[in-house]
């Protein structure tokens, strides 16, 4: 029988224990070296590469799906996904893998906030209004119909980088902007108010499946986001 949980999942585990056996951060941190050093087989066996995402941002956020899962927040630990806003938005930069059953259930296009950038999103913020996208872990939610349809909310973990993302009403939804016929027309893909929106044909299956206490990632290579990110911080 093929085993599920993959060794990833195990090498959490063996940070738990090193950390609970010997305080030292020296033992904490060798542990998160093995997990990133592990990650490796993982990224290939997923064919990230191929899919466009880059192996240091599966890194970093495998740490954070880490300690998240560590404070008990997943009820859905074996789902990562993750959103890569250092890509173009015509390109397909979601990432919704299946760490348990070892494949990516999906990979598709995701809008940007509007006020983030036209193509390319360049400008991040947490501020309501701003119609800006907001870096960090998210916390997936309840489903609800709203404007936008069949809607996921989504909790921002991380103080003063996205925790104001229920204030601000950034949700996942399917938006008709977000489509290879848009990018056609327009050379990039729609925005949206800064919700990481997706196309209205997967919106429903995606939600559902992520929905309710998953690990959602979005990233971009900030350098006032990678130092004040609690959640990558500690490694």
């Amino acid at each position: 029988m093929k085993i599920k949980v993959i060794v990833i999942v195990g090498l959490i585990l063996l940070a738990n224990q090193l950390a609970s056996t010997n305080p030292l951060k020296a033992n904490t941190k060798s542990a998160n070296h093995l997990l990133i050093r592990n990650s490796t087989v993982l990224y290939k066996q997923l064919q990230l590469s191929k899919l466009g995402l880059k192996p240091e941002v599966f890194e970093k956020a495998l740490l954070g799906w880490k300690a998240m899962a560590e404070q008990h927040l997943l009820n859905k630990s074996r789902l990562l996904s993750i959103v890569d806003l250092s890509q173009s938005s015509t390109h397909k930069r979601l990432y919704i893998i299946d760490m348990e059953k070892e494949k990516v259930a999906y990979h598709t296009y995701v809008a940007h906030g509007r006020n983030s950038g036209e193509e390319y999103a360049r400008a991040f913020s947490n501020t309501p209004e701003s119609f800006q996208s907001s870096l960090g872990f998210y916390l997936t939610g309840e489903t609800y119909q709203g404007k936008h349809g069949f809607s996921l909310r989504l909790k921002g973990l991380e103080q003063g980088i996205n925790h104001l993302a229920e204030e601000r009403s950034i949700v996942m939804h399917g938006a008709n902007y977000v489509s290879e016929a848009f990018i056609k027309q327009t050379g990039r893909l729609g925005r949206s108010q800064g919700c990481p929106a997706v196309c209205e044909a997967l919106s429903t299956p995606i939600i559902n499946l992520i929905k309710q206490g998953s690990c959602l990632f979005i990233y971009y290579p900030d350098t006032q986001y990678l130092k004040k990110s609690h959640l990558l911080r500690q490694f």
